[in-house]
């Protein structure tokens, strides 16, 4: 015969209370997990680019002097006398940076292609080979294309006796059968130096390309021409929306080809700034210029990522 102390005692209100309020904190702490791993980029982007974004911004609606100090006046007429002044340099740092970012993407597209697809193991070779520069100075470099596009060289001399230097003089690219200090120096200088931005995004893409599609392309009778119209180009899209933007972006800001390679007929916009923050000593007209130029890279992205098609990234 059992009694009443032989069965154990039933749960009480409040333990199931406890238990479902450890649980509820539980799943709360584990929710926050990837806020707190969030915690220092957002930090790192605070301080490095947001206060300094802020800080630029009232430094372009100041007035005054080195001499004097700078105030904050909402003088936001800078804006216009700057683009008045300097919109030659806006047009050709736009113009030398999309002739640049098309030729890497010639360039870029079927080296890209020759790793993704026909490499086999020579793939890790030619990959070391395209990162091999950036073990280099961005200025080093800059300055070898210097000694190589010397007057005299073996490059100029090159292009002169296949009268390659005729047509680029008449077409106004060169100038005096020479090729420093002049837009074509500039243009070769952007393309190499940012031309691995523009492969790797590419040889990501199509390297994540199906061949079985290939296959199904060729047992459905499509030439490789065809091929690579409908099924290759369209699957490597964000590879090449990528590519151009990560040349393009950096390309239009640049100013150490242009310095280097060019002269002062090819200044390009960071140029100008450059010389207004640490030569003329101008600091609102240059902070009014950068704002102008992030405001022009901004709108010319947009309109390219909604025309490709990509709107997904904005």
């Amino acid at each position: 015969m059992t009694t009443a102390t032989d069965h154990p005692p039933a749960p009480q209100a409040d333990d199931t209370l406890h238990a479902d309020g450890a649980l509820h904190k539980a799943v709360l702490r584990r929710k926050r997990v990837p806020y707190w791993l969030l915690l220092p980029g957002v930090l790192w982007l605070l301080v490095f680019f947001a206060a300094p974004l802020v800080y630029q911004a009232s430094t372009s609606v100041q007035t005054g002097s080195l001499e004097e100090g700078f105030k904050v006046t909402w003088h936001f007429a800078t804006y216009w006398n700057a683009l008045t002044e300097y919109y030659p340099q806006f047009l050709r740092s736009v113009a030398y940076s999309a002739t640049a970012t098309a030729l890497c993407l010639l360039l870029g597209y079927p080296l890209a292609y020759l790793i993704a697809f026909r490499a086999g193991r020579w793939r890790h070779v030619l990959m070391v080979l395209v990162i091999a520069p950036f073990f280099t100075s961005f200025l080093i470099r800059t300055l070898a294309w210097k000694t190589i596009l010397s007057d005299g060289g073996l490059v100029v001399r090159s292009l002169d006796a296949l009268h390659v230097l005729a047509v680029t003089d008449a077409l106004g690219v060169t100038e005096g059968h020479r090729v420093l200090a002049t837009p074509l120096a500039v243009v070769c200088g952007l393309t190499y130096n940012f031309l691995p931005f523009m492969i790797l995004p590419l040889y990501t893409s199509l390297e994540r390309i199906d061949s079985r599609l290939h296959e199904a392309a060729g047992d459905l009778y499509a030439r490789p021409l065809i091929t690579f119209r409908k099924v290759t180009l369209p699957l490597s899209m964000p590879g090449v929306v990528a590519g151009t933007l990560l040349t393009f972006i950096p390309a239009t800001g640049d100013y150490i080809n242009a310095e280097l390679l060019g002269s002062t007929d090819q200044k390009m916009i960071g140029n100008v700034i450059q010389s207004q923050f640490l030569r003329v000593l101008d600091y609102p007209t240059a902070a009014a210029l950068s704002f102008l130029l992030m405001a022009v890279i901004l709108t010319m992205v947009t309109v390219y990522i909604r025309k490709s098609g990509t709107e997904e990234l904005v």
